[in-house]
Parts: structure tokens; C-alpha cells; sequence
């Protein structure tokens, strides 16, 4: 028999029953072995981070991820799925400094490296163990990923892969090391990537400081003794200033500005000689009087007394550009006084002035973002307020920056023309710490990504994005203008870079590839034997470990031709490590080359758009590198997830959603489909789990399995095993022969749509063929055929359709609801034939089924469709009219525009009238004033479109003809003239009414409309009460528990109108019934029911 769903039916508790299938008879892993020799399908799972907690946008991705692998394993391929671990880098540091209880960089090197490493070795692999909830949920959700294999980012075999890649660019000159302006994390003490960087943009309200630096001498005497405007965000850098930068060719001015000063209730009346640009005259405060007008050129030359006089520890005798304005073709008056400022320690295009011009180089900041005592009285000062880890309360501190003193300090000596903090813009923050970023002077290792920028680009123009938009945007714009990736890490946690370089000359510099490159080198180290340099073979041999981290990296040298080299101190960007997971994961190229080979680049990959310049770019960045590849063909990419009011989730707002709790409450099928179903991944999604029981579970889930139910039941009671001899799809009845149709034609679709990754569409499309085609159309049309005594061929023909369908659309919801379509797959198999088979049964191990092309009939569909349409407009008038569908009206109206579409709806003429209770179907021309439309403009979209017009677009649409409103039904789109203009405008446009006319209601959709004729006779209204009396009887009888096919006795009390009603349709009310016996009563009876605005009462008995 095919097993009916239990009585307490519950989706999590169903789910739970496939899980524990899937683990007993290993599932996943037959779903490999049975593939073992099949075409691999490669796709790439992208490391989490091995101490980070799983939330509810985890589900979102993982699902995207499951979904593409199950369909493409039920496609015929082979799809490895390897879980990763991230395992470097900051996020390990960081929470081993906070249970080391250190603060900084300084206690980690006095704890020392060897200590800290081992530290952050065992924190990652207790992590691993614990999976922190990764196992649970991957397991939950229905996620098949190998757990038990996964690669580690930290061993040997993993780093060794790393190195290797890392020589290939080497050797390929593209690595180099420089110094210059790079973003620090200054309480990290450590550079950033700009990869890194694009992902802590905040928006920060900083200093707005317009300070006047006087003239000491000019080449345009007009401006001697006058002040230069300079307009700075960062107060903190003025300490370095060493020069001022104007545009040659901006224009400039010399005013006298006159202005009230209030400090506390005192106004004190100011007047300034000022420089700036004449376009940012704007920003000055009271009055202005224009003295002169030039050309920046006119005044390139001129000293000026600095900010903080004798700050520089240098003169213009040795420095003789130091505190002049200069030419800076960066400047211009887009914001600010039209004067930029230099500090070039801390500035990209500063520091480039400075190797052009005689500028000394001054920095009095420390790599941790705190003046040295360079800086005078604000030595020990951070210069920006940062947070840090308080490890003797387990919480944080937050330092305040020099900013507010320093401004003081300035206006002290009379330098401030005016500073508030209101300037809004987005800085970049650390990634890790949440801290702004200071650019920083410094030497770090680069990867020359800018030479290799055309083929970036033309790989990336092979890929398939989902959505376009992001390719071709996001990712290729940052592509366009790419920049060279800083790669070295001041930090200790991580791949160690393998550069030896020699002791005498920096520019002597070798990499090493390999463990046996490094086992020809020497070890050194002043506790093993005496600190004497011995092969590395031989520590290994005494007992050394091998392990390719610091401090053992650090502690192997190589002598060659006579000097000595040492390995930098620096470790990788944590982002190479994930971006090499492609063929470190494998070990390649020292293991699996011929599984690379054949898997790379992979087929596809799935994260969140943060990983665009992330992941997403370090993994192309590589391949196209190293291999002259991408190294993905396709990618989805999924958007935030929301609350229900748009805020992001966070612990602090209370609004983080549990994803096992979510999961347990609705199912994770459930969850899953929304996901998928309620938005395009790359839309943000506003979650709402109200809105997974509304929209999955009471609407999809429940028409799905409904369907099954209504199957099980009565193919139970007629004994159908499913083994029946097949009834020929042509000797089938035309019902039967259009859902196997669109069941085709939708399975067409459906493969197409997810071939091309466009899985939102692909699974809207079953969830829409299930509801309106199946469900409500299909069964509801043929339950007389399955309440029919006889099992004749008519009746096996509609079990076996429904029975296709049914599995088709299982194996079509697999991929996305994996738990739900394994339990109908399994029913739907039948448990005593199922028994017979010996092979393990899963809709996970089952092919795909392919569309039968001969079974695809457009025209029926185009007909059905039809009436489809035309029922669903009248359904819709008869709910607005509160006429219930029972109640049989005489006739509906329907305008036709051609004797082909009369044809076409005569063919379904009878289909429409039984399924909107009417007694006759009228046409008439499409010209008929039977039928009037007017038109009215829809503000949302007229107002993107046509701006300050849109009320004069919207009168002329209030004017549209008839055929105007024809024409743009038709086409979707309409031209016309409006006062000597031409307009263009779209169906969404416009809102189309119909205006009802007496007797009648009038409704259009989909290029149908029709007329219901409203006027009952005595006739009609007989018909209409019989068809409720049914409908409270079969309620009854389901109530009183009685079986769909035991007959009835019953005994009536009820008006004379009703009872007039059910006499002159005793035959259909007996028929509909089972009744053997309709009696009237005269006395009132036991059972009370309430029948339209009274009530009746009966006495119901099973013969």
C-alpha cells in the first residue's frame, strides 16, 4: 500500500526520521560511490572560520550550495563536496589573545612565537572538534558535505601547496617588496590588503578643520602677510605637515573676510586676509571682499610657517622645499579650501610629492596608531580613538584620540578658522577589530596584480554571475581598477611567507616551493645543539618537528655561495590561504594531479556579495596567476539577510534569529524554500517566519502533500499497486493528456532554468505548476474519477497520471526541499513493491527524469490555459459579489476578438462551466460596449519614469480610447501623442478598470475578460440550496467518522424553501450523498447545522 501520513502530522518530526535513513544506510555516500566513474561535477565550499558560530544567512548560502549539488548528482555526475576549515589569521589571534590574557603585539613576543603558535594550533583544532554547531546545522538542514575529510587551512600539506603557489609568482617577478602608503590596522600593528579594506567601510561623522597658515614669503607679493585656508579631516596628521599642494591651473583669490567669533556670550568681530580657491568660496564664514584673483601657479613657491613650528626636526637648508606650496596635480575644488595639506607618511599622494620635491620624510607615529615622543607634548596619544581588549576584565577599553587636543593646541596659536566634527563619510575600518584604519608608511610585500589586470578581466568576462549585475559591476569594476595586493602580515598565526633573502644584500632573494626544497636547508636554533646550523634532515631525524609555521620556518637557513639567508619575518594575507583552497585542498601539485586536472576550474561556488572582494576575488585572483584561468565558471551570490523591519541582525539589537530554532519550529525544507522562493538571493531578504508558515507551509507544502494524501487514500481503497499494465498515453482522457503535457513542458523549463543557475525561477515555476495546475485544477477536476466505484481503465489511467506527477514532482523539489521529497518519493514507490527491490531506494540516488517530448501538446495546454484564466476572472467577481461558487448563475459573457478564439474556448466551453457553476457561455465581439475600460496612471512607476511630468502623463493616460486600452493590453506597450508630444508608456504603467454594468460584473486579466451575469431565477436558487445541503452533509459524514464509501440514511428538518429546493433535486443530493433514504421531518433534531442564515437539523445514519 502507499503509506498515508501520520495522524499527528509534523514536517520537523518527518525530518528527522530521513535523517536517521540517510545516516543508517549512508546515503550521501552511496550517492558518490554509485557515480564513482561519472563525469565530476567540481564545486568549492568556502572555509568558515574555524572559531565563527553558524547563524541564520548561513542557512540561506548552504542551501543555495546543497541545491546545485543534489541537482546536478540526480543529472548523472559526480559532485565531491569537501567541507574546510579557516585557520590562520587574525580571528585566531585574536581570541587566543583574549584567552592568553595579552594585550598587544609586545606580550605575545615576550610569551614568544613558539608558545603562541601552539597555542593557536590547539584552539583551532579543539574548535574543529567542537564544530561550534557547523555539524549540527550542515546535518539539520539537510546540507550533504564530507565533515569527517574536510581540509585544514594550517597542515603541512595545505602550507605546502600555498608555498608552491607562492613560487610560481615569484619566479614570475610579480612578487616585490616596497615602501609605501599602506592601510594599517594600527592596533593590530599589521597591513591590510585592499581586498581586506572594502569590507569595514562605517559611516563616520569626522573633524571638519579649516586652519590658516601664515604667509612668510611669496612670489606674489599681493599675498604676503595674508593666511592660507587648509581644510583637513585628519587634525592628527598636521603634527607631520611638511608642505601645501595647490592646482597650477585652479583660480584662486585673496579676500578680506570679516566675521563674528562667539566664545561662551562673547561675539568678538574677526578679520582674516585668507587664500583659497574662488569655486569654495562658499565655505567661508560672515563677509567677503575679493583683493586679488590668480592662477594657483601664481603663488607656487611660497613659504609658510607650519602648523606646529619646530615640530620637524629638519630646515629648508636641508630640506628646501620643506613648508611651501607646491603643484599637486591631485588637487581641485571639490571640497575642502582648494589646499591640500602633506604628510607623507600618511598620505598615498603625499608621499609620492615627496620623492618628487626636497620633503623630508617625518613620521612620528608608531605602527600601533600612537604618536612616539617625536610628537611632543602629545607623545602616547593614539591618533584616532580606538577599542582594545581589556583582558582584566574580560571586556574592552576605548582610548580617545589627539584630534580635539590638537585643534586646541591650534587655535591656541590662533591657526583654526573653523572646526566642528560634522563631516559625514564612509572610512575604512579593520575587518577584525571594528578600528579605523590609519594609512601608513611602511615596507610590506606586494603581489603585482596591476600587470596581470587585462587577463583579471578577461577571465572574469568567461564566468556566469548570478546576478550579471555583480560581474559585471561589483567584481569587474574592481577588476578595472585593481590594485597591487599587499601580501605580507606583521602577525605570527599564519602561512609563513617563503622568501630567504640574504644577509648582505635584501635584494638576494630565492623562494622555496616545497618541503624537500626546505629540507636542503640548515637548521638553527640556540637550544638545539648549541645553537650550531645542522641539515635540517638531521634535526628532523632528532627528534625536531616538522611543521612549516613560526617559529621552525624562521629558524631554517640556507647557505649558499658562501652568504647566508634567512627567511622573512612576515606571514600571507589569510585571504591567499582560502583563495588557494582550489589545489591546496588536494595537495596538488605533490598529490591528486590527475583529479585537478580534471576538476579545475570548478563548475561552481556560492557566498554572500561581501565575498565579492574577498573569496570570490582572492580565489580568481590566483588561478589567473598560477593557472591563466578562472577559477570558477559560475557563482551565486546571496544578499544580506534582514529582520522583518530591514536591520541587520545583531547580538546588540536582540534581533538575531536562532536557525535551529527556526528550523525545529517550521522544518527545514520549509525554511530552505523560502529562502529560494520569496526573493532572488541576490535581493536582501527580510526574514519573517511567519511568512514560511503563510507562504510555504499552508500554501505549497500543504496543496503537495495534500495531493499525496488524496492519492494514498483512495489508491489504497481501490488497491492500486502502481504494477498495472500502463494505459496508453493517447487512450488516456484529455484531462490526463494535458497535465502529463505541462507536466512536460514545465520539467522543460524547470532543467533549462537550472542549468543556467536561475533557481529562483526554476523552483517558482514547480511551486506554481503544483498549486494552480495539480492541485487546483487537476484533482479538484477528477476526484469523481477516484470516488467511482469500479477500478476500470479510466479510473488506473488517473491514478497512474497522478502518480507521475507526483514523483516527477518529487525528484523537481529535491534539490530544494530534500526531506519532503524524499518521504513522498519513498510512498510513492510503494512499500509492498518496494520490499521487492533490493537496491536502495532515495529520490537523492534517482536520475532525474527527462521531459517525453512526444507527450507535449501546446495547443491543449494554450486552451486549458485558457480556461484557466477565464475561470479565475469569474471566481474572482463571484468572491467580490459574495456569490458562492455552489450557487449556478445563467451565463457569462466573454468578448472574443477572432473566430480562432471562439474555437478555442468553445473546446473548453464545458470545463468552464462546471468549474464556475454557470449554465451557459456567451461570445461576443471584442468591440462590444458590453465591456467598457477606462484607464488610470499607476504613480509608483510613472513618477520613476517621467518625473516632474507625471501628473501631465497621467491626465493624458485618464483620456486612453477603448482601442488605445486594446492596443496596450495586447502588446504590453503604447505610443501615443498628447499635446504635440510622444508618449511611451508600459502596461504597468496603467490600472485598468472595469466599470460593471447593471446585472453584471466585469473583470480582465491576461487578455481575457468577462461578463457574469448576476440575475437568479427561482430555478437557480433551488440549485444553489441543494449544492450547500450537499456540502454540509459531506462534512457530516467526515465528522462522524464515516468511510468515503459507506452509505447513509437521512432524516431532515428544515424551511419550506429548502425543502422545496432538495425535493426537486433529491436525485443529485442522494447521488452526491450516498443517501438511500432523504426523509423530511416536521419536529427539530438532534444534529444542528447552520445553513446560510439559518439553521437546519438532521438525524445522519450508516446503513
Amino acid at each position: 500500500m502507499f503509506k498515508p501520513f501520520p495522524d499527528d502530522f509534523s514536517y520537523p518530526a518527518l525530518e528527522h526520521e530521513t535523517l536517521k535513513f540517510w545516516d543508517d544506510n549512508k546515503v550521501f555516500e552511496h550517492s558518490l560511490d554509485e557515480r564513482k566513474d561519472a563525469e565530476v561535477f567540481m564545486f568549492y565550499e568556502g572555509p568558515p572560520t574555524v572559531n565563527g558560530r553558524p547563524g541564520i544567512h548561513h542557512v540561506m548560502g548552504r542551501t543555495i550550495k546543497d541545491m546545485i549539488c543534489r541537482y546536478k548528482t540526480q543529472r548523472g555526475f559526480r559532485v565531491p563536496r569537501q567541507a574546510g576549515w579557516d585557520t590562520h589569521g587574525l580571528p585566531v589571534e585574536l581570541a587566543v589573545e583574549k584567552q592568553l590574557g595579552l594585550a598587544n603585539k609586545q606580550e605575545i613576543d615576550k610569551l614568544g612565537v613558539a608558545k603562541f603558535n601552539e597555542a593557536c594550533r590547539a584552539f583551532v583544532y579543539a574548535n574543529i572538534e567542537q564544530n561550534q554547531g557547523w555539524r549540527e546545522l550542515t546535518r539539520r538542514m539537510g546540507y550533504w558535505l564530507d565533515l569527517d575529510n574536510p581540509y585544514i587551512t594550517c597542515t603541512n600539506e595545505y602550507v605546502e601547496s600555498v608555498w608552491w603557489s607562492l613560487k610560481q609568482f615569484f619566479d614570475k617577478g610579480l612578487i616585490y617588496k616596497s615602501f609605501r602608503i599602506t592601510p594599517q590596522s594600527p592596533t593590530l600593528e599589521t597591513p591590510l590588503s585592499s581586498h581586506e579594506l572594502s569590507l569595514g567601510y562605517k559611516d563616520v561623522r569626522d573633524p571638519n578643520c579649516y586652519i590658516k597658515l601664515p604667509v612668510e614669503s611669496s612670489p606674489l607679493k599681493a599675498i604676503e602677510g595674508a593666511q592660507i585656508l587648509v581644510w583637513t579631516t585628519t587634525p592628527w596628521t598636521l603634527i607631520s605637515n611638511t608642505a601645501l599642494a595647490v592646482s597650477a591651473e585652479l583660480d584662486y583669490v585673496l579676500v578680506l573676510n570679516k566675521r563674528e567669533i562667539k566664545q561662551g556670550e562673547t561675539k568678538t568681530l574677526t578679520e582674516d586676509k585668507l587664500v583659497l580657491a574662488e569655486a569654495l568660496l562658499s565655505k567661508l564664514d560672515g563677509e567677503y571682499e575679493v583683493l586679488a584673483k590668480f592662477k594657483g601657479a601664481d603663488f607656487i613657491g611660497t613659504k609658510y610657517e607650519a602648523p606646529f613650528p619646530g615640530m620637524i626636526p629638519h630646515t629648508r637648508e636641508e630640506f628646501s622645499d620643506l613648508h611651501t606650496v607646491l603643484a599637486g596635480d591631485f588637487v581641485s575644488a571639490s571640497d575642502g579650501s582648494g589646499v591640500v595639506h602633506l604628510a607623507p607618511a600618511f598620505g598615498a599622494d603625499d608621499f609620492e610629492m615627496s620623492k618628487k620635491f626636497k620633503l623630508p620624510f617625518f613620521n612620528p607615529v608608531s605602527p600601533g596608531g600612537r604618536f612616539t615622543d617625536k610628537a611632543g607634548e602629545f607623545a602616547g596619544r593614539t591618533v584616532k580613538t580606538f577599542t582594545y581588549p581589556d583582558p582584566a576584565t574580560g571586556g574592552t577599553r576605548t582610548e580617545e584620540g589627539a584630534d580635539k587636543d590638537i585643534v586646541i593646541a591650534l587655535k591656541k596659536a590662533d591657526k583654526i578658522y573653523r572646526s566642528t566634527n560634522d563631516y559625514l563619510h564612509s572610512y575604512p575600518h579593520c575587518w577584525r577589530t571594528g578600528n579605523p584604519v590609519i594609512y601608513y608608511a611602511r615596507e610590506s610585500w606586494f603581489i603585482k596584480s596591476s600587470s596581470y589586470k587585462e587577463e583579471l578581466v578577461a577571465n572574469n568576462n568567461i564566468i556566469n554571475w548570478q546576478p550579471p549585475e555583480i560581474g559585471a559591476g561589483r567584481f569587474g569594476n574592481w577588476l578595472e581598477e585593481v590594485k597591487d595586493w599587499a601580501i605580507s602580515r606583521d602577525r605570527y598565526w599564519g602561512t609563513p611567507l617563503p622568501l630567504w633573502v640574504a644577509e648582505d644584500d635584501e635584494k638576494d632573494i630565492f623562494a622555496i616551493g616545497s618541503i624537500e626544497e626546505l629540507k636542503q636547508g640548515l637548521y638553527e636554533h640556540p637550544d638545539f645543539q648549541g645553537g650550531k646550523r645542522v641539515p635540517v634532515q638531521e634535526a628532523l631525524a632528532s627528534g625536531i618537528d616538522l611543521d612549516l609555521h613560526r617559529p621552525f620556518a624562521d629558524n631554517v637557513v640556507f647557505e649558499r655561495n658562501g652568504k647566508t639567508y634567512r627567511r622573512v619575518k612576515e606571514v600571507i594575507d589569510v585571504w591567499y590561504d582560502s583563495g588557494a583552497m582550489p589545489f591546496a585542498q588536494l595537495h596538488y601539485p605533490f598529490e591528486n594531479k590527475e583529479l585537478f586536472d580534471k576538476a579545475f576550474p570548478a563548475q561552481f561556488i556560492c557566498e554572500a556579495v561581501d565575498q565579492t572582494r574577498g573569496w570570490f576575488y582572492t580565489l580568481h585572483n590566483i588561478a589567473t596567476a598560477v593557472f591563466g584561468t578562472p577559477s570558477f565558471r559560475n557563482v551565486i551570490v546571496n544578499e544580506l539577510i534582514l529582520d522583518k523591519e530591514g536591520q541587520k541582525m545583531s547580538k546588540s539589537k536582540g534581533n538575531v534569529v536562532d536557525p535551529f530554532d527556526v528550523m525545529e519550529k517550521y522544518g527545514a525544507d520549509a525554511v530552505r524554500w523560502y529562502f529560494i522562493t520569496n526573493n532572488p538571493p541576490w535581493k536582501p531578504t527580510l526574514f519573517n517566519g511567519d511568512d514560511i508558515a503563510k507562504t510555504v507551509i499552508a500554501d505549497f507544502f500543504r496543496s503537495l502533500t495534500n495531493t499525496y494524501a488524496f492519492f494514498a487514500l483512495y489508491a489504497n481503497i481501490d488497491g492500486f499497486t502502481g504494477a498495472e499494465a500502463e494505459i496508453p498515453f493517447q487512450e488516456r482522457p484529455e484531462i490526463d493528456r494535458w497535465i502529463l503535457s505541462k507536466l512536460n513542458s514545465t520539467l522543460r523549463e524547470y532543467l533549462r532554468l537550472m542549468d543556467e543557475y536561475e533557481i529562483t525561477r526554476a523552483m517558482r515555476l514547480v511551486q506554481e505548476f503544483n498549486i494552480n495546475d495539480v492541485s487546483n485544477w487537476y484533482v479538484r477536476r477528477n476526484r469523481r474519477r477516484f470516488w467511482k466505484g469500479e477500478k476500470d481503465a479510466d479510473k488506473i489511467a488517473a491514478y497512474q497520471t497522478l502518480q507521475t506527477v507526483l514523483k516527477t514532482l518529487s525528484s523537481m523539489i529535491a534539490p530544494l526541499a530534500p526531506f519532503l521529497a524524499e518521504t513522498l518519493y519513498k510512498r510513492l514507490e510503494n512499500s509492498a513493491l518496494s520490499t521487492q527491490n533490493s537496491t536502495l531506494s532515495s529520490v537523492h540516488l534517482a536520475p532525474m527524469p527527462m521531459p517525453v517530448e512526444n507527450q507535449i501538446d501546446t495547443a491543449l495546454e494554450l486552451r486549458m490555459e485558457k480556461a484557466q484564466n477565464i475561470v479565475f476572472l469569474a471566481r474572482s467577481l463571484r468572491e467580490k459579489s459574495k456569490i458562492k461558487t455552489r450557487q449556478p448563475l445563467k451565463r457569462i459573457l466573454v468578448p472574443v476578438s477572432s473566430p480562432d478564439e471562439r474555437r478555442q474556448i468553445q473546446s473548453v466551453q464545458e470545463i468552464i462551466t462546471e468549474e464556475i457553476n454557470v449554465k451557459t457561455v456567451e461570445y461576443v465581439s471584442g468591440e462590444t460596449d458590453i465591456v467598457r475600460k477606462s484607464a488610470k496612471g499607476n504613480f509608483k512607476t510613472l513618477g520613476k519614469k517621467f518625473g516632474k511630468d507625471t501628473q501631465t502623463v497621467a491626465n493624458a493616460i485618464k483620456d486612453l480610447t477603448a482601442a488605445q486600452i486594446k492596443e496596450l493590453e495586447h502588446t504590453k506597450s503604447l505610443t501615443f501623442g498628447s499635446n504635440g508630444t510622444s508618449l511611451t508608456i508600459a502596461l504597468d504603467d496603467v490600472e485598468i478598470v472595469n466599470e460593471d454594468i447593471e446585472g453584471w460584473l466585469v473583470a480582465s486579466g491576461n487578455g481575457v475578460t468577462v461578463a457574469l451575469d448576476t440575475e437568479l431565477d427561482a430555478a437557480l436558487r433551488s440549485e444553489g440550496l441543494a449544492r450547500e445541503f450537499v456540502s454540509r452533509i459531506q462534512n457530516l459524514r467526515k465528522d462522524s467518522g464515516f468511510e468515503v464509501t459507506d452509505r447513509i440514511t437521512l432524516e431532515v428538518n428544515v424551511s419550506s424553501d429548502v425543502q422545496s429546493a432538495l425535493e426537486t433535486m433529491r436525485s443529485y443530493v442522494q447521488d452526491e450523498t450516498l443517501c438511500q433514504s432523504l426523509v423530511f421531518s416536521a419536529q427539530p433534531l438532534p444534529t444542528v447545522l447552520d445553513f446560510n442564515e439559518e439553521t437546519i437539523s438532521v438525524i445522519i445514519q450508516k446503513v
